[in-house]
């Protein structure tokens, strides 16, 4: 892709584990991105901290709810995961209250693309919503993502929808099923691109969408 965002990984993102590339991002995360902790699994030193990390995430450290901390969580639960080997010996390595599961959901959730995680560290995207997501596999990950931020779809909506796709609906009439138009989009545009845009649609005998659709696509590819 050429004058656009730097390509990212397939929408199963594997590694690199515990790096606080959204975390660590003073564009996303603000005054956050100065206490980013990079985790790991190489390191023995490194793995105990994930380990406590963990330990008291999923015990529910008070006060700290907000997104960037349960993306550090993730982080934690991921790096653990490859460092123990295991999601029995991550868990059991954390301790207390902490459970394959749990463990298991939130590794699931730093291993998103990194799009969808930028999304989560605003607070566009809440972290319980981003556990669904990461139950489903590939492309449906990016459609599901995009579909909360266009259509505001609360938890319980995302986790039907999932629940539909892992039950073999495809994706897209999943998504159609719970009303959602797949993409639909509000610009709002300078006047003068707008201006050239209706032209160049009048000029064509199409609707601005094809115009636009069209250009995309060319940028895109």
């Amino acid at each position: 892709m050429t004058n656009g965002p730097e390509k990212e990984p397939p929408a199963d993102r594997k590694s690199p584990v515990g790096k606080p590339v959204v975390r660590g991002d003073v564009s996303v995360t603000g005054a956050h991105a100065r206490e980013a902790k990079a985790f790991d699994p190489d390191d023995p030193e490194s793995v105990e901290e994930a380990a406590l990390t963990v330990r008291a995430f999923a015990e529910g450290s008070p006060g700290r709810e907000d997104n960037v901390y349960m993306l550090r969580g993730a982080a934690a639960c991921a790096a653990l995961v490859r460092g123990v080997g295991s999601y029995k010996g991550a868990a059991k390595r954390a301790g207390g209250e902490t459970t394959v599961a749990f463990i298991r959901k939130w590794a699931r959730v730093h291993d998103l693309p990194r799009s969808i995680r930028r999304h989560v560290a605003m607070g566009h995207i809440a972290p319980t919503a981003a556990k669904h997501i990461a139950r489903v596999d590939g492309d449906a990950r990016y459609l599901l993502a995009w579909a909360i931020l266009d259509n505001s779809l609360t938890v319980r909506e995302v986790r039907a929808i999932v629940s539909d796709i892992n039950d073999g609906t495809a994706p897209e009439r999943a998504l159609r099923t719970h009303d959602v138009t797949l993409g639909e989009v509000t610009l709002s545009l300078p006047a003068d691109l707008y201006r050239e845009l209706r032209r160049e649609a009048a000029l064509a005998g199409e609707e601005p969408e094809q115009v636009v659709a069209r250009a995309l696509e060319k940028e895109l590819e």
